[in-house]
């Protein structure tokens, strides 16, 4: 049986090469550059005030000075500004010829209807953004990688980017088997319940950057999954959940097989998640997911988003961890490594981490009140001190390393 560590190296070496597109400023928040940007201009394109104010030379001040015309943003100064003259300027404008200085308003007294007597003391440079002072024609603004927040757009339209080559995000088919599988909102019948994993799945690819394609829920009849399969492989990433086991019930080891896909692993020691199938077949790789609600999302975080992130570009694919203590001490039997579900919370500088209730595989409730996974070590025969915890909910704001790390 293969370690986490083992499997997670033969998936991510069979990463499907990424794909770029280009897209409108407006449609790439939240995507990953697939190019460097560089500044076609300087921002500011001239020098600006920063102020509203009057745009002098700093060796009148202070004094009386002459209004010789108002510029807002937006406008074109037309004088340029001598000793004892001023111009009447607004924040944003382009500050006219001759001046070396804004004086704010507050600083200034109307003493008739074109005099303005300056108080105080001005400095060449004051209040005026220089010409490239912010970023200069020329200068790599963004990098490859970069993940497009608010910050970044803003960035982008202001060196006038109207368009960005992006990494296209990849298309992800879902296939959920099994003769129990009843949708939400449907009466539940004897030995039914409620299908679960195919929307969990749906969310995870969609916080991951994947578009999700839905291809339902599939009795455990092998023709209904093979057609199901089939369906999925026109996506660029397969994930399947439920049937991966060796029950006799479990059909999709030999339907993957019937249809030529060569599975290169079926089991991970890990708990929970033991049973993963995980192959590729012209290049699109095949992830078959344990039924189980809790082993399906651990076993997605663990293998599925590190190759969905790095088909975007991503550069650090793996969760965040951070380091905490563990509120308690919880005995348990050694063997495989622990995924452990738990609450984070900060205590001062140090961040603390406490069980989030039932660990059982199909304790779906510890995902939802959990912040991340405790990295138990399969020799640990307690779980307690200080733990790495790969974080799962961007909800929770402590600082966090890249990278997965037992």
């Amino acid at each position: 049986m293969l370690t986490v560590e083992e499997a997670l190296v033969r998936v991510l070496a069979h990463v499907p090469a990424s794909r770029t597109e280009r897209v409108a400023l407006s449609e790439a928040h939240g995507r990953i550059l697939a190019e460097d940007v560089v500044a076609a201009g300087d921002l500011p394109p001239w020098p600006a005030s920063a102020m509203d104010g009057f745009a002098v030379l700093a060796a009148d001040v202070p004094g009386d000075l002459r209004v010789i015309e108002t510029v807002a943003a937006g406008g074109s100064p037309r004088f340029v500004v001598t000793s004892g003259a001023a111009t009447r300027i607004m924040t944003g404008a382009p500050v006219p010829i001759g001046a070396d200085a804004v004086v704010m308003v507050e600083d200034s007294e109307a003493v008739g209807d074109d005099l303005v007597r300056l108080q105080g003391f001005a400095t060449p440079g004051q209040h005026i953004r220089a010409q490239g002072s912010e970023v200069a024609r020329g200068t790599l603004v963004l990098t490859r990688g970069r993940t497009l927040g608010a910050g970044a757009i803003g960035l982008l339209a202001a060196v006038g980017v109207a368009e960005v080559a992006v990494a296209a995000r990849p298309r992800v088919g879902i296939l959920s088997t099994g003769d129990e599988l009843v949708e939400p909102g449907a009466p539940l019948g004897p030995g039914q319940i409620h299908s679960s994993n195919g929307y969990a799945l749906a969310a995870l690819v969609r916080d991951a950057g994947g578009i999700p394609v839905d291809l339902g829920s599939v009795r455990d009849d092998p023709a209904a999954i093979a057609a199901g399969f089939r369906a999925a492989l026109r996506c660029d990433v397969v994930v399947s959940t439920g049937g991966v086991s060796v029950g006799d019930y479990d059909h999709v080891k030999g339907v993957l097989a019937d249809l030529g896909i060569a599975m290169d692993f079926w089991r991970v020691a890990m708990k929970p998640g033991k049973p993963l199938a995980y192959g590729v077949i012209d290049g699109t790789p095949i992830f078959g997911l344990p039924g189980n609600p809790v082993s399906c999302m651990v076993n997605f975080y663990q293998f599925v988003r590190p190759v969905l992130r790095t088909m975007l570009g991503d550069p650090a694919p793996f969760l965040p961890v951070v380091q905490a203590e563990l509120v308690g001490h919880t005995r348990r039997r050694p063997g495989r490594p622990e995924f452990v579900r738990v609450r984070l919370f900060r205590d001062g500088d140090v961040v603390r981490a406490e069980i989030a209730g039932y660990q059982g595989s199909a304790g779906v409730l510890s995902m939802a009140d959990g912040h991340g996974f405790a990295l138990v070590p399969g020799d640990a025969a307690e779980i307690g001190g200080v733990v790495a915890v790969q974080v799962f909910d961007p909800t929770f704001g402590a600082s966090a390393e890249p990278g997965y790390r037992w």
